[in-house]
Order: structure tokens, then C-alpha cells, then sequence
């Protein structure tokens, strides 16, 4: 149970706005969960100027709705919805919303189609080597995932999502998840579905992947997220397939090599491991700024 409530002065100055934008976002987090204190924030802002341009929109909006709407149910005592523990079925439908685009449209059909393609293209078109290709594919995966999970070009809501108290940092990592939980293991075991041929184990582009996608996330906090993962997942396949297309030798053999070099011994996974560790360390530097991220 949450013993603490708001104080009079406390929601004196949110509805007025002169409250300071950090508590304010605290004192809207906890609204969330205390009906009691949001029945009295809400009668501090009818109190001001608000008022009159709140009365305004609510006429506006039943002038838009249906003549026929069902009356409304008999309204709970505040204390009794501010002690209210939320249901499973109300937790189940935050957690769909929070993952909202991270799991619908076209980027989880473009994950499936790069797994079974590779499978499809290994054991039925013959091609004996598909691992290295898609184990250079895989890191940059997850990084345009997150890039098309959060902004207005992703979420329809994204305007009114963004000016709630559950937006920045929290819902930017809770579609994050969504995606890794996805992209990882099915990337994954499609590499160990398809042949070696001297390249890394399937698993390699784990560490790789989390770190890249870490460090887009720590860098949108100064760029914005487009613009971040445009820059870490470029730099990736600048790095890994930009030497293999000017080698005199295969491409697959160089590719092999260079992949080997960047993923397939204990170093070079301890480099990735440090990298997502200072890439993290970065993103909780820089969480305010993800209060406004996207928002334009």
C-alpha cells in the first residue's frame, strides 16, 4: 500500500505550474495509482484559470458524441479507488499498450522473413553459407526494431503517449525488451540452423546486438532515436561488410574472417560486454532527457 499522498501546497502549485517539471512528473506518476489524490489535483486545477478551458473542451466533446450513450455506472468513493489494487486483466492491458508498435507492423514480419529466409536459403536453395551473412545481419536487427518502435512515425498515439507520466525512458525499455525478446532467440536459432562453415557459433551477435542496441538508446538521449540508430547500425555494416566488398578474395570467405574478428573469440566478447555496460551507464546519465524524446 502507498502511504504517501500529495499536500495541498504540493498540488496548489502543480495546478497553477509553477510546481518544477521533475516533481511534477513524480506527482503525475503517483496520481496514476492514488484516485484520492487525483479527485483533489483535479479539484485544485477546476480552482484555477483551467477552468474555463477545461469546461470548453468537456462541452465540445459531448457535443461529439453519441445522443444514445449508456449511463454511467454509479461512481466509487474516493477512498475506495484510491486503496483499489489493480487487476491482472487491467496490468495485462498496460503491458499490451506499452508495447503497442514494438510487436505490430512491419517489423516483426521483416524478423521472421530474415530467419526462415536464411533457413530456406541454406538447406533448400544449397547454400552452404548463410551463417555468415545473417550473423552480419543480426546486430543491426534489434537497433531498427527500437527505431521503429517509438516517435510519431511508429504510434498514432504517440502525442498523447508522450505527455503522460509512463512515457520517456520506461516505455522507450519496455519496447526495447519487446523487441530483443523477439529478434534474439529467433535470430539465434535460426543461426544454428544453418551450416558453420568456419564461421562464429550462432550465438556470437548476442553481445554485439545488445550492445549496439544500448548504445543507440544512450545516444538518442543527445540525437534523437532515428537519427541514433541510423548511426550505430550504419557504422556496423560499414564496419563488418565495407572491407568485405573491396577484398580481392570471396565475399563469403572475407566476410567469414572479418566476423571472426569481430565476434569469435573471448576478446572481442569482452570488448562487446564492456560496451554495453559504458553504453548503459550513458542511458541512465541521460534519462531525463528521454521525458522528451520524440516529441515533435
Amino acid at each position: 500500500m502507498n502511504d504517501w499522498h500529495a499536500s495541498d501546497h504540493l498540488m496548489t502549485r502543480y495546478a497553477d505550474g509553477s510546481l518544477p517539471e521533475s516533481d511534477a512528473w513524480s506527482l503525475e506518476t503517483h496520481l496514476e495509482r492514488c484516485g484520492g489524490c487525483a479527485v483533489r489535483v483535479s479539484r485544485a486545477v477546476r480552482a484555477t484559470a483551467a477552468e474555463a478551458v477545461l469546461a470548453e473542451v468537456r462541452e465540445a466533446v459531448l457535443a461529439e458524441a453519441p445522443a444514445a450513450a449508456p449511463a454511467p455506472a454509479p461512481e466509487r468513493p474516493a477512498a475506495a479507488r484510491a486503496h483499489r489494487w489493480p487487476s491482472a486483466g487491467s496490468r495485462a492491458v498496460r503491458v499490451l499498450w506499452a508495447l503497442g508498435p514494438a510487436v505490430r507492423g512491419a517489423w516483426l514480419p521483416s524478423v521472421l522473413l530474415v530467419a526462415v529466409g536464411a533457413v530456406a536459403l541454406a538447406h533448400g536453395g544449397g547454400f552452404a553459407h548463410a551463417r555468415p551473412w545473417l550473423l552480419a545481419l543480426a546486430p543491426v536487427v534489434p537497433v531498427a526494431g527500437v527505431a521503429l518502435s517509438y516517435g510519431p512515425h511508429a504510434d498514432p498515439m504517440h502525442e498523447i503517449t508522450a505527455a503522460t507520466p509512463a512515457a520517456g525512458l520506461r516505455l522507450v525499455l519496455t519496447r526495447t525488451a519487446a523487441v530483443l525478446a523477439v529478434s534474439l532467440p529467433l535470430l539465434t536459432l535460426a543461426g544454428a540452423l544453418l551450416p558453420s562453415t568456419g564461421a562464429p557459433n550462432a550465438a556470437a551477435w548476442l553481445l554485439p546486438g545488445l550492445a549496439l542496441t544500448l548504445a543507440s538508446l544512450a545516444l538518442a538521449g543527445y540525437v534523437g532515436l532515428r537519427a541514433a540508430t541510423a548511426v550505430t547500425g550504419g557504422a556496423w555494416l560499414c564496419a563488418v561488410l565495407g572491407p568485405v566488398l573491396t577484398a580481392p578474395g570471396g565475399l563469403t570467405r572475407e566476410l567469414g574472417l572479418r566476423l571472426s574478428s569481430y565476434l569469435g573469440d573471448a576478446p572481442a566478447q569482452g570488448g562487446w560486454a564492456a560496451a554495453a555496460v559504458l553504453s548503459a551507464a550513458l542511458l541512465a546519465a541521460r534519462r531525463p532527457a528521454f521525458h522528451f524524446l520524440e516529441k515533435s
